[in-house]
């Protein structure tokens, strides 16, 4: 593998994610919002399966240009917020570096914003200003704010 492109999110209102992922956490839109009506034989239906008769997707990149892929199902219909644990299997979270890496004025501007906090604030060790909490998007996705990126917290221990 030579690098992470993007990661897949199932929401129930791409209008309302694509608002709260672009102004809450920075990203922004490379291509569309797609509408798509799969047909028999089709790619999305090979991938997603042969139910899926109708799809509304956006590609959006962070900073690093990684990005994020977000899906509302029209048909079938995406419905309500994710009931997963973390135990499940399954991807658990998506995980962001805080602007400044302040890590409260992001959580508190997601809880402004429809999501919520659902953790302590963590310091990740005690010789570093390094810290995580965990919250949750509008559609049940579980967001951990970071305020260093993933090198600069682990890679010197």
């Amino acid at each position: 593998m030579a690098a992470i492109t993007h990661i897949g999110l199932t929401v129930s209102d791409l209008n309302a994610a694509v608002n709260f992922y672009k102004e809450v956490l920075g990203f922004r839109i490379i291509a569309g919002p797609f509408d798509m009506k799969p047909e028999a034989g089709d790619m999305t239906q090979d991938l997603q399966g042969e139910q899926v008769k109708h799809i509304r997707n956006v590609h959006m990149s962070a900073a690093n240009q990684v990005g994020i892929e977000l899906f509302e199902f029209i048909e079938p219909k995406t419905n309500g917020k994710t009931e997963r644990h973390p135990w499940d299997p399954g991807m658990f979270h998506l995980c962001v570096v805080a602007e400044d890496g302040d890590v409260h004025r992001l959580a508190k501007k997601i809880e402004k914003t429809g999501g919520k906090v659902i953790s302590q604030f963590w310091p990740l060790n005690e010789d570093s200003n390094y810290y995580l909490v965990y919250c949750q998007d509008p559609f049940g996705n579980i967001i951990e704010v970071y305020s260093h990126s993933t090198e600069q917290i682990f890679a010197n221990r």
